[in-house]
């Protein structure tokens, strides 16, 4: 991990930089914004991390306008915040964003599994997320288990063939990856919920979605609530 500003470390940038590959000649803020927004979401670029633009536009080898164009779109998705004299900064969430996403994630995963026609569905995604987390969880590389559990719930919402479904929920589960960081005990908070996973996708495999769906409602619930108490927790802390 590079320097320190303000208390935080900020994250060793030359993974980041061998995304500069993917861009080529044609890179667009659009690509550039879909990169930090993967980053976010594996766990690379932490709460309240400030984003520097000289750092990673060279990291990515764009230009400055290019970047602080991707920074516009994912403030819009509320993944970054500006802040006046200060600069870019990845979202703090506060408990009212915690339940909102939890209420999106309700209506949009439960009814992608309600939808579902005749068995047997593909679920070679949702399968492939299942077994990264358990790999991950072996090797007790939680923060990789995390990011595979967001990659489950990717691939419950796209049984729902919805490209702009796919899209609502890459932003939203974009912003949960933000509040996991507030589990202090990340073991703790994930092991339980590699069994539900694989749970959820066995009762799939056997064409029982009904099952699934309802298993899925009292998970979602279950993880809110915990995340709920956490930031309570550490609001009482502060």
């Amino acid at each position: 991990m590079a320097g320190n500003a303000g208390g935080r470390t900020s994250p060793d940038l030359s993974e980041l930089a061998a995304d500069s590959a993917s861009l080529a000649r044609s890179g667009t803020a659009e690509r550039v914004a879909a990169i930090l927004r993967d980053r976010i979401t594996e766990g690379y670029f932490p709460p309240g991390s400030r984003l520097s633009e000289e750092s990673i536009s060279g990291a990515l080898a764009v230009s400055r306008n290019t970047l602080r164009e991707a920074f516009r779109l994912l403030s819009h998705e509320r993944l970054l915040e500006h802040r006046l004299n200060k600069g870019v900064f990845v979202r703090v969430l506060a408990v009212d964003d915690l339940v909102d996403i939890y209420r999106v994630r309700l209506l949009v995963e439960c009814a992608a599994l309600r939808t579902l026609g005749e068995p047997p569905y593909d679920l070679s995604a949702v399968e492939a997320a299942v077994s990264t987390g358990e790999q991950a969880a072996l090797t007790g590389d939680w923060p990789g288990c995390s990011t595979a559990n967001i990659r489950f719930h990717q691939a419950l919402a796209g049984l729902a063939n919805s490209p702009r479904t796919d899209e609502l929920m890459r932003n939203v589960l974009a912003e949960l990856r933000l509040a996991f960081h507030v589990m202090a005990d990340p073991r703790r908070f994930h092991e339980p919920y590699l069994t539900r996973n694989r749970e959820i996708a066995d009762r799939l495999a056997e064409g029982d979605a009904a099952g699934a769906e309802r298993m899925l409602a009292f998970y979602l619930e279950d993880s809110r609530r915990q995340l709920a108490e956490a930031y309570a927790e550490r609001l009482t802390v502060r």
